[in-house]
């Protein structure tokens, strides 16, 4: 099966609660959710990760090899 590591970057947890005038009201949450469904419905395996880090995404790079396309 196809698997998808999809990766947030610094700030994005704070989607939907920092100024949702500017930015909306959904949630980090709501984003993964729906990525989670859409890829269940086709047949896709989808693992979310978000860190404000930017060693810690690299990091979740090299340790998908192999795991994730």
């Amino acid at each position: 099966m196809t698997s998808i590591l999809v990766l947030n970057g610094p700030n994005l947890n704070l989607l939907g609660t920092r100024q949702p005038e500017v930015y909306g009201h959904t949630t980090l949450a709501d984003i993964e959710a729906l990525c989670t469904r859409v890829a269940a419905e086709i047949g896709v395996g989808v693992t979310c990760m978000q860190s404000n880090h930017e060693g810690a995404l690299i990091d979740a790079i090299h340790g998908a090899r192999g795991s994730h396309d």
